[in-house]
């Protein structure tokens, strides 16, 4: 199915808002592609940690993680952030007087440090220079779950 507007092919909206909504459909898929990624990728290291290094469940834990951030999570963070900003593009008037969407895009940013962060973890456990403990990732896996929360429930529920 094209996603393409011409003459009947929806009976109300105009493009623009058809458009619109296949780039927040793709905008949400996007999300929960990253936040997948960003719920699994510490719990990968937790269990890395207990792996002894140059073992080949070391070696496996390595794969997987690479993989992870950059098959799915690089890829769904920069759809995100596109999808996201051409949902603003469309709709300037959003930015104006909706303090819940300036304190969603806070936190989105700091998911996107926190992105940042694994990404480092990941080429440090790659190059068997880890020094972080079980329990630091334990720790971090609850960062990008409180983050998500705050951003639902700002977008959900508008407060402000």
């Amino acid at each position: 199915m094209s996603i393409g507007i011409s003459g009947k092919e929806y009976a109300e909206g105009t493009a623009v808002e058809n458009y619109y909504l296949w780039i927040k459909a793709l905008h949400v898929i996007s999300i929960i592609a990253w936040m997948a990624g960003m719920l699994y990728l510490p719990r990968l290291f937790v269990y890395h940690c207990a792996a002894e290094r140059g073992s080949v469940q070391s070696e496996t834990f390595k794969v997987m993680e690479r993989r992870l951030l950059k098959a799915i999570m690089n890829p769904a963070m920069g759809a995100s952030w596109v999808f996201g900003i051409a949902m603003i593009a469309l709709n300037p008037e959003i930015m104006k007087g909706q303090g819940w969407l300036h304190v969603k895009l806070t936190l989105v940013l700091l998911m996107s440090g926190m992105h940042g962060m694994l990404a480092k973890h990941v080429r440090l456990f790659a190059n068997d220079a880890n020094t972080k403990s079980h329990k630091y990732f334990r720790i971090m896996n609850e960062v990008p779950t409180l983050l998500m929360i705050g951003v639902v429930i700002l977008v959900i529920v508008r407060p402000f």
